[in-house]
């Protein structure tokens, strides 16, 4: 949820140039956004890359309101299957803009919900989310990334839940996922320090699904992750992730139960007729995603 000073000259690459040249913006009908840019780089991915570089990312009203409309743009649209979050190679959000919560009463945050809505909007959103974090991810940025359903990274990215240094805690579920990625002594630790950690120990610790040498590579590698996903069935690839997401919220004999509910559903599927019997007969399915 915080945000810190990090000294840094002024402009800076925010896509690396590693990425696809062809790359293009989503569409022509939609809104000309100020604080992400959007495009689609490869078929079925969608690409939503913070752009705040004088603030290196950090989270406000503003950008929340901008990536939660383009996650339900991308959400609506059948031709995509599923979309990464970056930001820059310097930052992927470097904490929440401090300026905007600094003065608010208990009234104003508490009666007005304030920042729930980050979690909300990327919770409503039932295609597979990669988050391709390079830089610093802290505060509020670290619990963005970890809101996504795979989270790639860099070996230079720094993550940290540094609120304490402020005199709050993690609000934007940062205790909760950070707990249930490393265990809770380590959260603990990182927690009631403020410490940072890197991105080669995010992936040591289970945080990270796979590190990356270079920020390009790690922007590159979840494109590319999420193309493959995107070649899927999509009924199936949501009945999965919700089952996994199951995973977290359900007891083991709940969720067995769930996950075969959901199994059998698929049974129902025109997609399940089509990738068995394609299988059978050693062709590629061409998926109805119905």
């Amino acid at each position: 949820m915080s945000a810190f000073r990090i000294s840094t000259r002024a402009g800076y690459t925010l896509i690396p140039a590693s990425l696809p040249r062809v790359a293009r913006p989503y569409s022509s009908a939609a809104p000309s956004f100020e604080h992400i840019t959007v495009s689609t780089p490869k078929p079925g991915v969608g690409l939503i890359t913070l752009n705040r570089p004088k603030a290196l990312n950090a989270l406000f009203t503003p950008l929340g309101l901008e990536l939660g409309d383009a996650l339900r743009r991308f959400e609506k649209d059948d031709s995509i299957g599923a979309t990464v979050i970056t930001g820059s190679e310097k930052a992927f959000a470097a904490g929440a803009d401090i300026k905007e919560m600094k003065d608010k009463s208990f009234a104003d945050a508490y009666g007005r919900d304030f920042i729930q809505m980050w979690t909300d909007f990327v919770h409503a959103t039932k295609k597979p989310v990669i988050t391709a974090v390079n830089g610093y991810a802290l505060g509020g940025g670290c619990e963005l990334a970890m809101m996504g359903d795979i989270l790639y990274c860099s070996k230079g990215a720094r993550f940290g839940q540094p609120e304490i240094k402020l005199g709050v805690l993690p609000g934007m579920g940062g205790s909760q996922r950070l707990t249930r990625a490393i265990g809770k002594a380590k959260a603990m630790e990182l927690v009631l320090t403020g410490d940072n950690f890197t991105g080669a120990q995010a992936e040591q610790w289970g945080l990270a699904a796979k590190v990356f040498e270079t920020p390009a590579e790690c922007v590159d590698g979840a494109i590319a992750t999420a193309e493959k996903i995107a070649s899927y069935s999509r009924i199936a690839v949501k009945a999965a992730k919700e089952a996994v997401n199951k995973s977290q919220e359900l007891g083991l004999r709940d969720g067995y139960d769930h996950e075969r509910t959901l199994f059998h559903g698929l049974f129902g599927s025109k997609d399940q007729k089509i990738g068995m019997t394609a299988f059978a007969n050693k062709e590629k399915p061409q998926w109805s995603h119905e």
